[in-house]
């Protein structure tokens, strides 16, 4: 079974500056990525978050000449292909525009990037020992998809549902797509213990999303409520 979101039904209440932000600067680092010396590859290794390397401390080559916890933070704008690029820069732009207006720019930059923290420590504390780099967006967006969830879980996504040769365009709720979404990461997560080959992290999706789940109440401005309504929640001064 496999379902695409296409659009929200949500309002757009001002231009979500940061989200926008954070799409040029993955594109950007995107460009580094394939145009580095020493190969993409190399720029993987030498950038993304190597679980090993950050635990003991110690640089394994190539190394960057920076403290290898850096690459916490450097891994979180780092992809492993165009595809994984633009399937998350999607999800970004689709639910990120909202939940930057509920935080405001500056808290809402604050989220994504502790969202996008929690989310490699989480990987990190389920595969210690791994020597392969984790990179990409997916644990911050998974934040981002959590405060969706939390702020519009009636707003409606529409969304391309394919099952095998049946495909159709159906609106979901944000409550049944994003916990869809979290419960399938859980449990092919739980199918990837003792693995030890590389792959979808997705222990970084669930720390992501279930750090999001905790701030966003919290870094929410206070000025503005949740409202409910018959159809859906909205967000309102």
């Amino acid at each position: 079974m496999f379902l695409f979101p296409l659009r929200d039904e949500n309002q757009s209440y001002a231009v979500p500056i940061v989200v926008l932000a954070i799409i040029a600067v993955n594109i950007y680092v995107f460009f580094l990525e394939v145009t580095h010396p020493g190969g993409f590859e190399l720029s993987v290794y030498s950038w993304g978050a190597i679980p090993r390397e950050i635990l003991t401390g110690r640089d394994i080559p190539p190394e960057i000449g920076a403290p290898v916890q850096v690459t916490l933070f450097t891994s979180m704008f780092m992809h492993g292909g165009l595809l994984h690029l633009l399937g998350n820069m999607w999800f970004l732009w689709l639910f990120g525009d909202n939940c930057e207006w509920v935080m405001g720019r500056f808290r809402f930059l604050v989220f994504y990037i502790v969202c996008g923290l929690a989310a490699a420590l989480s990987q990190l504390v389920i595969s210690p020992l791994s020597t392969l780099p984790m990179v990409g967006a997916s644990g911050a967006i998974a934040g981002v998809m959590a405060a969706y969830l939390v702020c519009y879980p009636r707003a409606r996504i529409y969304s391309l549902f394919w099952f095998f040769i049946f495909f159709r365009m159906v609106y979901v709720p944000a409550w049944l797509f994003l916990g869809m979404w979290i419960l399938f990461q859980i449990f092919y997560g739980m199918g990837s213990f003792g693995s030890s080959g590389g792959g979808v992290a997705y222990f970084a999706h669930i720390g992501g999303f279930f750090a999001g789940l905790l701030l966003v109440r919290k870094l929410a401005i206070k000025q503005r409520i949740i409202k409910r309504n018959r159809d859906h929640f909205d967000i309102e001064m």
